[in-house]
């Protein structure tokens, strides 16, 4: 099945929260403007049996300094096809942003999930063990944010880049 025969089954189904981005280049893409359909939008896919997508390949998260993306990947492996989604998270003072978890659906999200919350901050609602996975567990601050300030100190130890 082709991107646009996917997108149109999503954009019949979910008319009102999804545009589909970047048609024309390698990589186009779903992006989720309603976050609040997100959980079903992927249920639907795991389900759907025109879509099947059983595989959740990569979760990876964005800072564009006024709001995040979460960028998932999957793929069917029984039909061969693929689709990027992207989740929009305007970024509110002082919170994190906020999006629900997929581990209810593919195991696999566990790790990706934490790995996005480990680096970038971002919470996955219902996420079964959402904790640090890369940085120590008393870490300040998320690396990969762009208004990251790195700790002077560590445990007495100088952080030097």
């Amino acid at each position: 099945m082709t991107f646009e025969e996917i997108a149109n089954i999503l954009k019949e189904k979910f008319q009102n929260s999804i545009s589909i981005q970047n048609v024309e280049t390698l990589q186009p893409r779903i992006l989720i403007e309603k976050k609040e359909a997100f959980l079903e939008i992927a249920h639907f896919l795991y389900s759907d049996e025109r879509l099947y997508f059983d595989n959740l390949v990569c979760i990876t998260a964005l800072d564009n300094q006024d709001s995040f993306e979460v960028i998932y990947q999957f793929y069917s492996y029984p039909f061969e096809h693929s689709i990027t989604l992207a989740v929009l998270l305007v970024n509110e003072e002082d919170k994190n942003p906020v999006v629900d978890s997929l581990t209810s659906i593919w195991k696999a999200a566990d790790w990706h999930e934490r790995e996005a919350f480990d680096m970038i901050g971002i919470e996955f609602n219902n996420h079964p063990d959402l904790r640090r996975l890369l940085m120590p567990a008393d870490w300040e601050g998320f690396p990969l944010r762009k208004d990251y300030k790195t700790q002077e100190n560590y445990h007495g130890i100088k952080v030097d880049y």
